[in-house]
């Protein structure tokens, strides 16, 4: 599949293994960007979105550049945890468990994968789910904290 004009390749390439390692996951293009699905429901969705048209992405224009979004499914418990910190996680302003994380050279990849994982775990069948191994942690106990981001992300208006 050819890569679409508004999300970089970079990033596409660090996204497909991920998506690929889960069980009968799809890539197709979406409305804007690319999407990867089990059955009908949405995993993952990277995209390139225009700050003008959609204002809540405008605080994250770096360089004068667009931000690089993707957007995913968290178990409810854990999205006040994700996105409190701040950058590069947020909420995004649909649906009552989807989180967004604005990629660049900040990203950690790892972090991203167990996330992917996880939104693949909340849509997926469970016998699909199912063939991944279990989580490094358990799902009834919060995960431990993540990384102080602030820290080692540049600032978005950089």
């Amino acid at each position: 599949m050819p890569d679409p004009g508004d999300v970089p390749s970079e990033m596409l390439d660090r996204l497909r293994p991920i998506c690929r390692q889960l069980p009968e996951t799809y890539e197709e293009p979406a409305w804007i960007g690319v999407r990867w699905r089990i059955r009908r429901r949405t995993v993952a969705h990277v995209y390139t979105p225009d700050p003008d048209r959609f204002p809540v992405y405008a605080a994250h224009v770096t360089g004068g550049e667009p931000p690089t979004v993707l957007t995913f499914r968290v178990p409810v418990d854990d999205l006040l945890g994700l996105t409190a910190a701040g950058f590069p996680f947020f909420r995004a302003p649909w649906g009552h468990n989807v989180a967004a994380a604005i990629l660049g050279p900040h990203t950690d990849w790892t972090e991203i994968d167990e996330l992917l994982t996880d939104s693949y775990r909340e849509l997926a069948p469970k016998f699909l789910a199912a063939r991944l191994a279990p989580p490094p942690y358990p799902a009834t106990t919060p995960r431990p904290p993540l990384p102080d981001r602030l820290a080692s992300a540049p600032s978005p208006s950089a």
